[in-house]
């Protein structure tokens, strides 16, 4: 086991795992740390926990110091010149006539270099503007292009549902998503309604698939033959989201009496479980006015 605390560098940025050094160092602390970058500064989102070495990248970076008043300010003042190198930046991109979208900047702490992060449909021939924009700053530059659903997350905004995007607020990493889970949850198939801001499926897609998949396995099809507390029935309807089926049972007198029941009230004596492994290449897409071009982009990255 060792001792490590979680350090985030960026909001909802992805979670790093740091020796506290011996340091008193709690949750909500800001930190300068030792990174593959050089010196940086973030805050712990993690207090000092015990986990085993095989859940950490070795060898483990140390956490340096608690980050100071002086540490703060500069940071802040990262920020400000952040600001100031996107807009000349951008000023460079436009001398040059370059196809790519810059979305970010980023000093490190150290000042030791500056990433512009950008998007662009192909591969981008910066080298001039990267010999521009060293005679500039006067330190190393690194040019990182990233995909739509990392453009999303460092933009934000407000998803389809109305609430802050997931990946711009508490996302750390972002998770496979596939279109078998949409219609696994009995979701519109239809590109439109499944997809985010970043014009890819939905990351909330994933949230509760696992739970779909463990309630399938256990809910009979309609059409199905289950004992039941009233005796055997057949299934006639059957609910994920209620964890229920509604079963029709003979009376003794020969009437049909419908019961709703739970499904851990009844057992299956012949039929089939809901839960079938899908094949993406079997789904088909609602694709109202949607070229397929649009349709791969929907699909690939996910």
């Amino acid at each position: 086991m060792v001792t490590v605390v979680g350090v985030r560098f960026k909001k909802s940025g992805k979670i790093y795992y740091f020796d506290p050094n011996e340091l008193d160092i709690k949750q909500g602390d800001n930190v300068i740390v030792e990174t593959v970058r050089g010196i940086e500064f973030g805050q712990c989102v993690i207090g000092p926990k015990s986990i085993s070495e095989d859940e950490v990248v070795t060898p483990l970076k140390n956490v340096i110091r608690k980050a100071t008043e002086e540490d703060v300010n500069k940071h802040m003042d990262n920020k400000r010149r952040e600001e100031e190198a996107l807009k000349i930046c951008e000023e460079k991109i436009q001398k040059h006539q370059l196809p790519m979208k810059l979305i970010d900047v980023e000093y490190t702490f150290d000042n030791n270099k500056i990433i512009f992060y950008f998007t662009a449909e192909g591969r981008v021939d910066f080298r001039e503007l990267v010999k521009d924009l060293a005679a500039v700053f006067r330190t190393r530059i690194e040019l990182r292009q990233i995909g739509v659903r990392d453009e999303a997350k460092m933009i934000g905004g407000l998803g389809p549902c109305g609430r802050p995007m997931c990946c711009a607020s508490f996302l750390g990493d972002f998770v496979p998503v596939s279109i078998k889970m949409a219609k696994e949850q009995n979701l519109s198939l239809n590109p439109t309604k499944i997809s985010g801001i970043c014009g890819r499926l939905m990351c909330c897609l994933n949230y509760e698939q696992s739970t779909y998949e463990d309630i399938k396995k256990k809910l009979p099809r309609v059409d199905s033959i289950v004992d039941t507390p009233y005796g055997r029935g057949q299934v006639i309807s059957n609910s994920v989201v209620k964890e229920s089926v509604k079963v029709k049972i003979k009376t003794p007198d020969g009437e049909d009496d419908i019961k709703e029941l739970k499904i851990h009230e009844i057992s299956l004596v012949s039929g089939e479980y809901e839960y079938v492994p899908i094949n993406e290449d079997d789904i088909e897409l609602e694709a109202e006015d949607i070229d397929d071009e649009t349709l791969r982009e929907l699909l690939d990255d996910n």
